[in-house]
């Protein structure tokens, strides 16, 4: 798909700021090394999603970063904060934070983020 300037760049899938009410900043702190996971939905709660909320329930199948989030759906990554933290208030995703408060960061945990920035 061409971007609005001809260049080839494909656009968001959505508005960004239109999608967060025009919140650049979620309700709490969610550093973007975070991962998200897909939690278990009900069919008839599938069917309620937004195509946002959709978007970023298939991506999370796998553990994915924050940053990653933003990546892929090509969106600010403020805009992804905002809609990782408001599904995680629905329960739509888990969130599984960093654990920087012992000194080291988790080896795996960067392993993962790499890879995954690797593959982007």
């Amino acid at each position: 798909m061409l971007g609005s300037d001809g260049t080839g760049d494909e656009e968001p899938l959505f508005r960004p700021y239109a999608v967060t009410g025009g919140r650049a900043e979620p309700r709490y702190h969610l550093a973007m090394e975070t991962l998200v996971s897909s939690s278990a939905i009900m069919d008839e709660e599938l069917a309620l999603l937004t195509p946002e909320q959709d978007a970023i329930i298939r991506l999370c199948r796998s553990f994915r970063s924050v940053a990653e989030i933003s990546a892929l759906l090509r969106v600010p990554l403020g805009v992804a904060r905002v809609l990782v933290v408001d599904m995680a208030d629905e329960g739509l995703v888990r969130l599984h934070q960093p654990r920087l408060d012992q000194g080291q960061p988790d080896l795996n945990m960067l392993e993962r983020v790499l890879s995954g920035l690797r593959r982007l």
